[in-house]
């Protein structure tokens, strides 16, 4: 359930998107805040200026929880964010432990505004492939001697 705070903090994500669109980058921002309310870090896409494919906000909001909150602290955080996470951001967000998401456009609103962003092609993958060799290094680290 989407509460007035969460309307708010959501609104301060759409302004950090508009900033990013001044400064010349794309239109996507994130923040994260404390169960309280108090925002505890800002981002903003900058993939292209960067020349990081991973220089998404909630990426970078993510990381910055895990390296920087102890993980009962990260669960009672919540991510506000313009747009819907990728994929790439939910699996960030995911091992982040924070936990929650709020978001203001879906990603199906967003490729209506921008069919792009969608359009991305279906990899190929293989496997699993010599799973008894690939096993060895996940036991000894797992179960060390």
């Amino acid at each position: 359930m989407i509460t007035e705070a969460d309307e708010t903090l959501l609104r301060r994500a759409i302004a950090i998107a508009a900033r990013a669109v001044a400064l010349g980058d794309a239109p996507y921002g994130s923040l994260l805040a404390g169960p309280d309310g108090e925002v505890l870090a800002e981002a903003h896409n900058t993939v292209r200026r960067d020349d990081d494919i991973t220089a998404h906000p909630e990426l970078k909001l993510a990381r910055w929880a895990a390296r920087e909150l102890a993980p009962d602290a990260a669960a009672r955080t919540t991510l506000y964010t313009s747009c819907q996470p990728c994929g790439m951001c939910e699996g960030g967000i995911l091992r982040s432990g924070i936990g929650r998401v709020v978001y203001a456009l879906s990603t199906e609103q967003l490729v209506g505004l921008n069919p792009g962003s969608g359009a991305w092609p279906a990899v190929t993958t293989d496997g699993p492939a010599l799973p008894e060799e690939a096993r060895a290094p996940i036991r000894s680290y797992y179960r060390p001697a």
